[in-house]
């Protein structure tokens, strides 16, 4: 149950970042094909973060430590990037258009609106 909730935080926060910042676009048609895109794009996005985001902290803990961090803000944003770019390849209506205005921006608020509603909403774990 837990993993499902995830999903639709995820979901959910990918919505508000097409709505919030300029060069994210959602480009379905009805209402249950835009619901169908960002829960596609969700799993997407997910998956890349778990199968990805460990590897890079691995290989690259030398730069995040250089960069306290910081580092991180670039690699989001190319993880980003890249559910972009394998949604275009499924024929998903997701597009992030550039990398510092949309991609990293973007990342960052997925990032903080999913953790805020996941400190919200309990997950079946708690």
């Amino acid at each position: 149950m837990g993993i499902i909730i995830r999903l639709l935080i995820t979901a959910v926060s990918l919505w508000i970042t097409t709505l919030v910042i300029d060069g994210i676009d959602l480009t379905a048609d009805t209402t249950a094909g835009k619901a169908g895109t960002l829960l596609a794009v969700a799993v997407i996005f997910g998956l890349i973060n778990a199968i990805l985001r460990p590897i890079i902290k691995t290989v690259g803990c030398g730069l995040y430590v250089l960069t306290l961090g910081l580092v991180a803000l670039v690699v989001n944003g190319l993880l980003f990037l890249l559910t972009s770019w394998i949604a275009g390849q499924l024929d998903l209506g997701f597009h992030v258009d550039g990398f510092w205005p949309s991609a990293v921006l973007g990342a960052l608020l997925v990032g903080i609106v999913s953790w805020v509603l996941n400190a919200l909403v309990p997950d079946g774990d708690d």
